[in-house]
This record gives structure tokens, C-alpha cells and sequence, in this order.
């Protein structure tokens, strides 16, 4: 570009900045002067290209040629430099690449990671950068995260997680042309410093135990040897699947999964009493006084409602393991509240889909979604200082955690001697 040229491009930039004109689409400055660095840096790797080595084979500049390139500074078009022999590939623009690899695509991606459909992407992109993209280049950008998603459902995980909730979402996917609806499968842990995690995610038919197994499976092979506590809801044979990979694990089912499944079958004239006698059992002090109030509520109701009853007393064990523990452990494990709250997280981003195309569209989606969710996990839980004791003190050495010395770099205090050597 002749320097002219150049002060020129720079006084309408200086020019539509100050007057609040956009610098990016047709008119915009910034364009331009992308279009004219492409070109120079293109030529610049043809020159390198052609070296001694390759001009005595004979190989020489070929003419140029134009492609239209999209990038968040507008569409413009460059000449790109071609060689006799075909063998220049540039790097800066690829051969065939028509999106920049500038901050459009992951702009693309993050409007797509918040649940934008394709449709309103290229309305937006449209709209701030004057640049036409279709759907199929739209599913191309975000195809660009796969390698990405395979490497995250691999990647080890450590070896003790404290606590972890397994439970599983249900969405419609387009199978073979006809719409399935699909078991995801999610598993939310808490680390030893009390920080939440995806370990996660799986895909199958439907939710069975069988599959389950094949995700407990899966989470050994990736380095998880043991879990203290697992938060299940009240699935038949979750318990037995979960003990067959991690035989040393508490389970813990839902309660509120236990109240919903017996609220099912409870008349609704009934509803009201009998919640209010359910109340006293799990929200009880201790194990003890709960089980005296579980004996009270089958002389009340079993009789009248004997399989509800006969649920409460066949689950109690994995439903009353919580009362070992203070408030604070209490409260995040006897539901599974807390990857249902992850669960409505994702709802918001996945509501307007009506069926994904296939599965992977589904991950692509829910794993983006997960990583937006992840950034806010960035605090331990609530009291998880005093929690995590507690569960090293009872859990012994399945669990270590590593405790400063309080001697290591104090002093005594005031008028006092140590008793240190």
C-alpha cells in the first residue's frame, strides 16, 4: 500500500472513531488495512518458500489468485500467490480457509456455548461485522471443539473425590432420521480442596444401571480410585454398581427422589398429613430418633399405604447415611440437588433446542455450557474447611490432605517458652 493510501486509511479510522462510525463491515477502515498485512505477510512466506532448494527443481511464481475472507474486521478479498509446482502452503491463510483465524471463530463459539442457534449466529454476525456465513461453515467452526471434547472425557482425574453426585438428563436427538430421547449422563464431584467438577459426561439409549456400570468403569480407567460418599437418586441397582467398582463407598440415596416416589402413590386428601409425619423422620436430629419416628409413621399409614412404607424401610439404610454427619455434610448429600442445580444451568442454555442433530451436536453444546459453568466454580464449598476433616477423621487414611506444621515459622508467644527443641 502506497503511503498515501496509507495516511488515508488512517485519517477515515481516526475519522469514523470519533464520530462513533463503526470501524468494522464494508466501510470501515480496519478492513483494509487487515486485507493489506494478509497480502504482505502471504508474500513473505512465498518468498521463504521459494529458496535455492526449490527454484534449482525448477519451481517459480505461479501468478495469484482471490478468496474472499470473513474475520470479525468484515468480508474483504485478498490475492493470494500461487507457485508453478502447487507445493506453497502458507500458514497465516491456509489453502481452502475462508474464516480467519482471528477472534471471529471462538466469538462464534461462545455465542453458540450460550445456546444461540446457527440461524441467529449469522443474524448477529451479519449485523456487527457485515460478513455472511452459513450454517454448514457455522458447524465447521464449532466442529473445531471436538478433538477438544475427546481430550477433556479422557483426561485423568485424581484419585479420591470426597463426595460425587451421579445423575443423569434427558434430551431428544435425530438417530438414523427418527428422534430418540437420550440419557446424559453426568457426574459432578468436590475435590479434596471442596471445589466443584464435571468428571464427566456420557451418552446412551436410556438411563440403566448397566450403563452406569460402564461409567463407573470408566472413571477408574481414568485414575479415580475411590470415593468416600456417592449421591445417587433411587435408580434399582445403582447401589450394587457403584459397589462392584468402589466396594469401600458410602452411598447415599436422595431423599427428595424417595419423597417424590412416594408422594406418587399417596391419596390427596392424604398428601399434607402424611408429609408432615415424613418431615419428622428426615429432618430428625439423629439416626435414632428418625428410625422412632419412621416405626411411628408405619403404625400410622402402613396399613393404608403399605408399599410406600415398605420402600422407606427396604432404602433406609442408603437413605439414612447422612445422620453421621454435622449440618454442613448433611445439607449437600442427602439429594442431589447439587448437580440438579448444574442440571438447570445447562436447561437454560439448552431449552430452545428442539432435537439435536446427533449426538455430538449435543455434547458440543452441554460441554460448552459446562465450561461457562465451571468459571463460576471457584470457591471452596460452604464450611468445607471443618467438612473435610470430619471426613478425614472418618474415612482414615483413605483420604490425605496435607497439613502445615503450625510450629514451622512461629514464634512463642509473649512471656512464654517453647517447648520445641
Amino acid at each position: 500500500m502506497k503511503k498515501i493510501e496509507q495516511i488515508a486509511l488512517e485519517k477515515k479510522a481516526l475519522e469514523q472513531l470519533m464520530s462513533g462510525k463503526s470501524l468494522f463491515g464494508k466501510e470501515g477502515a480496519f478492513a483494509p488495512m487487515l486485507q493489506n498485512f494478509l497480502e504482505k505477510a502471504l508474500e513473505a512466506e512465498m518468498e521463504a518458500h521459494l529458496d535455492d532448494s526449490e527454484r534449482l527443481r525448477g519451481n517459480k511464481r505461479n501468478g495469484k489468485g482471490k478468496k474472499t475472507i470473513k474475520s470479525g474486521l468484515g468480508s474483504f478479498e485478498i490475492e493470494t500467490p500461487s507457485d508453478r509446482h502447487s507445493s506453497f502452503e502458507p500458514e497465516l491463510v491456509k489453502k481452502r480457509q475462508t474464516i480467519l483465524a482471528d477472534n471471529l471463530s471462538e466469538k462464534i463459539i461462545g455465542l453458540y456455548g450460550l445456546g444461540m442457534s446457527y440461524r441467529d449466529i449469522s443474524s448477529h454476525i451479519k449485523e456487527m461485522y457485515d460478513t455472511d456465513i452459513s450454517h454448514t461453515v457455522l458447524s465447521q467452526i464449532t466442529d473445531r471443539i471436538i478433538p477438544e471434547i475427546k481430550a477433556w472425557q479422557n483426561r485423568p482425574l485424581e484419585s479420591v473425590y470426597p463426595i460425587v453426585w451421579l445423575d443423569a438428563m434427558h434430551f431428544k436427538v435425530k438417530d438414523d432420521g427418527k428422534i430418540r430421547h437420550k440419557a446424559l449422563y453426568n457426574i459432578l464431584g468436590v475435590n479434596k480442596e471442596g471445589i466443584k467438577e464435571i468428571l464427566g459426561m456420557y451418552i446412551s439409549e436410556n438411563e440403566g444401571v448397566n450403563f452406569w456400570l460402564q461409567v463407573l468403569t470408566d472413571l477408574q480407567h481414568r485414575g479415580l480410585d475411590d470415593i468416600l460418599i456417592a449421591c445417587t437418586d433411587n435408580l434399582k441397582g445403582f447401589t450394587e454398581a457403584i459397589l462392584s467398582i468402589f466396594p469401600k463407598t458410602q452411598v447415599q440415596k436422595c431423599i427428595i427422589h424417595q419423597i417424590r416416589n412416594s408422594l406418587k402413590y399417596i391419596a390427596s386428601k392424604d398428601k399434607k398429613a402424611f408429609m408432615n409425619d415424613l418431615k419428622l423422620v428426615y429432618k430428625a436430629v439423629s439416626k435414632t430418633l428418625a428410625e422412632d419416628y419412621l416405626l411411628e409413621l408405619e403404625q400410622k399409614w402402613g396399613d393404608k399405604y403399605p408399599v410406600v412404607i415398605e420402600s422407606w424401610n427396604n432404602n433406609w439404610e442408603e437413605l439414612s447415611q447422612y445422620f453421621q454427619y454435622t449440618e454442613p455434610i448433611r445439607k449437600i448429600i442427602y439429594t442431589t440437588n447439587a448437580v440438579e442445580g448444574f442440571h438447570r444451568q445447562v436447561r437454560k442454555v439448552t431449552k430452545t433446542k428442539g432435537a439435536f442433530t446427533n449426538d455430538m451436536a449435543l455434547m458440543k453444546l452441554v460441554y460448552l455450557a459446562t465450561k461457562n459453568i465451571e468459571k463460576k466454580w471457584t470457591n471452596p464449598l460452604h464450611n468445607w474447611s471443618l467438612s473435610i476433616q470430619q471426613l478425614y477423621i472418618k474415612f482414615g487414611g483413605r483420604i490425605s490432605l496435607d497439613f502445615a506444621d503450625p510450629f514451622v515459622g512461629a514464634s512463642p508467644n509473649k512471656g512464654e517458652t517453647s517447648d520445641r527443641v
